[in-house]
């Protein structure tokens, strides 16, 4: 039985501090409808999740940041949770890959404070996002208009505000993939 994201690859790009459930549900989600869901992150050989107020578990890293390229996958995620992001935003390479879908036209999903590091890679400029509401300074002020709304897709950028909003963003990031 084909699946809808059969063969397709998604990067999901963190570091240390990553909201975990941010990761896990999409990757689950992405791995039932068929893709190859990679974790890269410029910790080397595993990086560790948070679960709301203390540290989660500890992940393996598939790609690490250095080799990664957009080229390679077919789509991005973005995690959020609050050192994730800010750590990432500082990484001119992962800036870098994260701009580089972008310039390929490629679906991005990002979830919480996963927006920062767009803001960073300069990537918002007239876009509609949405995100945990305590950045939407940050995402204004980097061009985008943001909307408080469960999921908003802007031509291949699919963007949330907290984990209750997993299953629009789920269903929003399978269908833009899918259709990409």
């Amino acid at each position: 039985m084909t699946k809808p994201l059969d063969g397709k690859h998604v990067a999901l790009l963190v570091a240390d501090g990553f909201e975990q459930v941010e990761l896990t549900e999409p990757r689950r989600a992405l791995e039932e409808a068929g893709a190859i869901a990679r974790i890269v992150s410029p910790a080397d050989g595993k990086v560790k999740g948070w679960q709301h107020t203390d540290w989660g578990d500890p992940f393996d890293v598939d790609v690490p940041l250095e080799s990664a390229r957009a080229a390679d996958f077919d789509a991005l995620v973005l995690p959020g949770g609050v050192m994730n992001p800010d750590a990432l935003r500082q990484n001119e390479t992962a800036v870098a890959f994260v701009r580089g879908f972008f310039e390929q036209k490629k679906p991005v999903a990002a979830i919480c404070h996963g927006s920062w590091t767009l803001a960073e890679a300069d990537v918002l400029q007239g876009r509609r996002v949405t995100s945990y509401p305590s950045i939407q300074t940050d995402l204004k002020n980097a061009g985008a208009t943001w909307l408080d709304e469960e999921v908003v897709v802007d031509d291949g950028l699919i963007t949330s505000r907290n984990p209750n909003d997993l299953p629009a963003f789920n269903a929003a990031l399978i269908e833009e993939i899918a259709a990409g």
